[in-house]
């Protein structure tokens, strides 16, 4: 049923950097300009002309897939400072062409919200949904969602098609269940698959409780709704002009999701599910004698460096576009 994990190994989805050049652009820029006295202990003081291109990597890192200011932010301030840190995050976030483009608008939700249960531990209760009606990639036209309402945490599995009840229980057990139990109870919206007799029955049988969101309030499965914007503006952003090849980013967009500081819990889903934020991208700059790995590495920077210049042909178009209703200004 799925097959989009096969796709992790494939040269041309390394795209996260394994070498971090801004440190050492930081380190170069510190000698003609100190650090102040009042740099925070144990944080890095940004010099003045490293700053826009810091902000610029950690926003557009495929592993942290263009997130708003409060995210971006929180991924520097554990690391840098300098004075204008946030003013400065705030400006680049806003002025982001890609994110412009592919962010989808929020509308105030309508009506009241019934709150869902709050779970004890992860993965005890879900929420699911599909991303459809998606370019063919990899053999590839939707993705089955799946949220951890306690820890936030998400995995996205890539499907041919909308499934039937019983393929979305099995890839459910096979890629979710085995990993972390079976889970005390399921929210999805009333789509075919899941108010189907097969659905229930198979949930029964595994003991497993099925809640389905209100048709007039199918903002009460809003983890999951939130998660599907997210990731289709992730996807959007790396994709715009490869759409065909969507799959092979969906490891990196469920690794940018599980990876940021969640608002509501304030630690990131890996944080929570495994104790500790696994290291991502490193940062210290490392040489090695094996050629396979030289080699990886070489393949990554190519692909990073395709990515960046596709982003900026992106940048570029919009500008045209929007320019042509724009007069010069006074």
């Amino acid at each position: 049923l799925l097959t989009g994990e096969a796709g992790l190994g494939h040269d041309s989805c390394l795209v996260a950097p394994v070498v971090w050049e801004v440190d050492a652009d930081i380190e170069r820029a510190v000698r003609s300009e100190p650090t102040p006295p009042q740099c925070p202990v144990g944080l890095k003081y940004v010099p003045l002309g490293v700053r826009d291109r810091l902000i610029r990597w950690s926003h557009t890192l495929p592993s942290s897939g263009h997130p708003g200011v409060e995210r971006t932010l929180r991924g520097l301030k554990g690391r840098y400072w300098w004075p204008t840190l946030a003013e400065d995050v705030r400006r680049y976030v806003s002025s982001c062409s890609v994110c412009a483009q592919c962010k989808a608008p929020r509308h105030l939700p309508r009506g009241k919200l019934q709150p869902l249960p709050v779970p004890q531990r992860p993965w005890t209760h879900l929420s699911v949904d599909f991303l459809t009606d998606l370019p063919p990639s990899q053999g590839n036209t939707a993705i089955l969602v799946v949220v951890d309402r306690f820890s936030k945490s998400c995995r996205l599995l890539p499907l041919p098609g909308l499934p039937t009840a019983l393929q979305t229980a099995e890839a459910l057990f096979t890629h979710v269940f085995r990993h972390y139990g079976v889970p005390e109870d399921i929210v999805s919206d009333r789509g075919p698959q899941f108010t189907s007799r097969v659905w229930k029955s198979f949930m029964e049988r595994l003991g497993v409780s099925v809640s389905l969101t209100s048709g007039f309030h199918p903002e009460s499965n809003g983890q999951v709704e939130r998660i599907n914007q997210d990731v289709g503006r992730f996807l959007r952003s790396y994709c715009q002009d490869r759409p065909g090849e969507w799959a092979q980013f969906v490891p990196w967009a469920e690794m940018a999701q599980n990876s940021q500081r969640h608002s509501s819990t304030n630690l990131s889903p890996f944080q929570v599910v495994l104790g500790y934020q696994p290291v991502l991208v490193p940062w210290q700059q490392s040489q090695t004698e094996a050629p396979a790995v030289e080699a990886w590495v070489k393949r990554s920077q190519e692909t990073w460096n395709a990515v960046q210049e596709c982003l900026r042909r992106a940048s570029e178009r919009h500008k045209e576009s929007a320019d042509r209703h724009r007069s010069d200004g006074p």
